[in-house]
């Protein structure tokens, strides 16, 4: 599939969605049929894209997040202002009520800031509330994402239009809808699991029980990420979503430590040192079914490795960060010739 035939598809409002990820790998004629009469407005649409400072990724460049490849169905193409290095660390989502508390804005910045000073970046929605909070968290000390229900040329809501600047400095400004696409309120929904998607882990911060931050925390369970909840006051009743994941299972934070933990992260950083490269290839399982110059995708490994494909992205990301697997096109892997 080329690049224009992947932009193509996200131009169309009404894309079959039900398996889209292992149709896009398989060149699914149907979904060529459908972008064949939108080839040449992709190329303008791309074109003119290019003139303001957005770019976009198809979902067989190698740039394009392998997170968002395990899921059934990933965006053909995704819409971006910013770099990409954010892309390349490991992810934790931080999501929450609009209408916050003090508190609970106190909180969403702080874990973000201590998340992003070790080398996470802080995945959210641009939301008022917690999310904005969160992002502004972030930025304080490293990167963050934002994942928009619109267009990246449209911010909603519109007062975040200068801390969606500040994040296209420093983090990035992501949507899979095409430049000038409204922020029409089903969009919202969708966008979810591409921020749990995105990440390792999604905390839920302050959620009222039809809060939207639990469609994200169920996106999350569905795609096997981990999800996480502050507890807060069981008087106010702002937070009754929040306990009824804790009492579901969800692990309990209070401070970024306990995140870290539970990912099996280094205390000291979410990215292991490079140190020992040898040894530890050949200690590691998944290396050895790993043939240097051969290309797997995730499926493939996760045959190979006898291990469930959800629980597999995990660690290949690790390995990814620590230089001993590198990512090529089409969402697939390739074991490093020499992991430095």
């Amino acid at each position: 599939m080329t690049m224009d035939e992947a932009v193509a598809l996200s131009l169309v409002p009404d894309l079959p969605r039900v398996d889209l990820t292992a149709r896009l790998r398989a060149s699914d004629p149907a979904l060529l049929a459908r972008a064949a009469p939108l080839l040449a407005r992709a190329r303008d649409v791309r074109r003119r894209a290019a003139m303001e400072g957005i770019g976009v990724l198809p979902w067989n460049a190698s740039e394009f997040p392998a997170a968002l490849l395990a899921i059934p169905d990933a965006p053909p193409a995704l819409w971006f202002r910013g770099p990409l290095e954010a892309l390349r660390q490991p992810a934790v989502a931080i999501v929450g009520s609009r209408a916050a508390s003090a508190v609970a804005l106190e909180t969403a910045g702080r874990l973000a800031e201590d998340l992003a000073a070790r080398g996470v970046a802080v995945v959210s929605g641009l939301a008022r509330g917690v999310d904005s909070a969160a992002h502004r968290g972030a930025l304080r000390t490293g990167r963050t994402i934002a994942v928009l229900g619109s267009g990246v040329d449209r911010i909603y809501p519109h007062e975040h239009a200068p801390l969606a600047g500040a994040i296209a400095e420093r983090g990035l400004v992501l949507s899979e809808y095409p430049p000038g696409t409204p922020p029409l309120a089903f969009h919202f929904p969708l966008r979810n699991r591409l921020i749990s998607g995105l990440s390792r882990a999604v905390v839920v911060v302050e959620a009222s029980e039809r809060s939207g931050s639990l469609i994200t925390a169920a996106c999350a369970l569905e795609q096997g990420r981990e999800v996480m909840a502050v507890p807060g006051n069981v008087l106010s009743g702002r937070n009754r979503g929040a306990h009824a994941l804790i009492r579901d299972g969800a692990k309990i934070v209070e401070r970024a430590d306990d995140i870290v933990e539970e990912l099996g992260w280094p205390p000291e950083g979410a990215a292991a040192p490079r140190t020992g490269a040898p040894a530890r290839a050949a200690r590691e399982p998944l290396l050895r079914v790993m043939h240097v110059g051969e290309a797997y995708d995730l499926d493939q490994l996760a045959s190979l490795a006898g291990v469930d494909a959800a629980r597999l992205l995990p660690r290949l990301l690790e390995l990814e960060l620590q230089g001993f697997v590198q990512r090529v096109g089409g969402g697939r892997f390739m074991r490093s010739a020499a992991p430095c």
